[in-house]
């Protein structure tokens, strides 16, 4: 065999054997996010049903669980009852919002009146606040501590045991 060939071979194929090896165990929906361990971008929306816009000031001193979702994602509809149900559980202790990502307002609406949630439906009509958190794509959620610091983004439905892990970050290890 030629040996500039096995050398080659090896220098391409040594670094992501490398890579891929560094990576084991990751959990893949746990992005790294350059917004991880910084304040999270102030915003100010409309909620789907009305009444005085949301501020996310106006949670200073209480973990927040935001949610980016849409009616035509079907991971976002899988993952609605586990955000359901823990939003109901801990209102007292965590704010859940939900920012609609490109959708219509009729449509959810229609979703929000069939399915119900506990937390409000923000409405982002330009995308502003999906561009400032820097969301490609959805569902993807941001745990904000009780200081407005986002401590973890993860991306991909939410099932119970990856939504009480992240909490438990948010809130700072006290669940």
């Amino acid at each position: 065999m030629n040996r500039r060939v096995l050398l080659a071979g090896l220098l391409l194929v040594l670094p992501l054997l490398a890579v891929l090896l560094a990576n084991l165990g990751r959990d893949p929906h746990l992005i790294d996010s350059p917004l991880v361990g910084k304040p999270a971008p102030a915003f100010r929306l409309a909620k789907l049903s009305g009444g005085a816009p949301v501020d996310l000031q106006d949670f200073k001193g209480k973990p927040v669980v935001m949610n980016f979702w849409a009616t035509w994602c079907v991971p976002c509809m899988q993952e609605h009852p586990t955000l359901a149900a823990a939003s109901q559980h801990l209102r007292d202790e965590v704010q859940f919002l939900g920012v609609v990502f490109d959708d219509e307002e009729q449509r959810v609406g229609s979703f929000v009146d069939q399915n119900g949630s506990p937390y409000p439906a923000l409405m982002d009509p330009e995308g502003k606040t999906a561009v400032a958190f820097g969301v490609q794509g959805v569902p993807e959620t941001y745990f904000i501590d009780r200081q407005g610091v986002i401590v973890s983004k993860y991306v991909g439905p939410l099932d119970p045991d990856s939504l009480a892990r992240e909490l438990q970050k948010a809130m700072g290890g006290t669940r």
